[in-house]
């Protein structure tokens, strides 16, 4: 260990399943701008409501149904889940 507490040891990162999956992203051809794309998509739907307010009104609403026919579904998934799980063994 260094004066810092940080281990410079490199089976330690074997250790850890994060270290491994970010190596394994960082390796891989493209990965910054896959991590930079949503925040680029977010700069220009930013920029798109500043010059159109109305589209703020549309995201908010498309965002509501959205999670309200995922709730449907989940609300559904563990309604039948319930049911498997109560069912008298026979």
């Amino acid at each position: 260990m260094d004066n810092n507490g940080n281990s410079q040891d490199t089976k330690s990162n074997a250790m850890c399943p994060m270290a491994t999956m970010c190596k394994g992203m960082a390796t891989k051809r493209g990965a910054g701008w896959m991590m930079m794309l949503p925040g680029l998509i977010l700069i220009l739907v930013g920029i798109l409501i500043i010059f159109e307010p109305r589209i703020l009104v549309w995201l908010i609403a498309g965002v509501a149904i959205l999670m309200g026919v995922m709730m449907l579904f989940f609300a559904n998934f563990f309604r039948r889940m319930s049911t498997r799980f109560n069912k008298p063994a026979g």
